[in-house]
């Protein structure tokens, strides 16, 4: 394990970008600083002094990389990437019984939600224009359901999320309330349940 996993990410920040150190040098007061930002600094103020500790220098310090600390930092930032990969992998990867986004290339990543108006299911990355453009903003997005578009009523293009008994048949909530107001309606997850309960009596049965 490299030192730098061992130090926190505030020890790797430059106090003028709040950024890991990019080619960091250090000031003869002991502060360090990314070689372009405190240049920078120095060009734009009237005094040369440590954006730290205020300390005044009377003439402009050479500065050169301090190779160390840019080794550090260099590793430390890997590191941060690699986490943060393994991490969004870790979260998103779709297992098993979980619903893929439609619309990933290659791997398909679990999906946080599906869209009734584009049909589709979304993964974390794919979902967000519908979160953050104003036309998309609009739709209606439920948890994810595979095979959306097999899903839908195409008398009123809802979603089928009921199981009318009676005529044996999925129908959405308008149907529920028009077509099969007098019909013995109940949600599809029970008509699940049902259908796996009458499994197992029949495997019982034969035993």
């Amino acid at each position: 394990m490299s030192a730098a996993s061992f130090l926190t990410e505030d020890q790797f920040l430059c106090s003028i970008c709040l950024d890991v150190f990019t080619d960091p040098v250090s000031t003869p007061c002991g502060h360090n600083f990314c070689k372009t930002c405190i240049t920078e600094h120095w060009n734009i103020s009237v005094l040369c002094q440590c954006p730290n500790c205020e300390e005044v220098f009377n003439t402009k310090p050479e500065l050169q990389v301090n190779t160390f600390i840019s080794e550090m930092a260099a590793q430390f930032r890997q590191s941060a990437q690699q986490k943060a990969s393994s991490s969004s992998s870790e979260q998103q990867a779709a297992k098993p019984g979980e619903v893929p986004c439609d619309v990933c290339t290659g791997t398909k990543v679990k999906a946080l939600k599906s869209c009734l108006v584009c049909l589709v299911s979304y993964c974390e990355t794919h979902l967000e224009p519908h979160l953050t453009m104003a036309g998309l903003k609009r739709h209606q997005l439920i948890d994810p359901v595979e095979n959306l578009e097999g899903r839908m009523c195409t008398k009123h293009d809802k979603l089928l999320e009921l199981f009318c008994k009676t005529d044996q048949m999925c129908v959405c909530m308008l149907c529920s309330v028009s077509d099969h107001k007098t019909h013995d309606v109940v949600p599809l997850n029970m008509k699940k349940k049902a259908s796996l309960k009458s499994a197992d009596d029949e495997e019982t049965t034969e035993d």
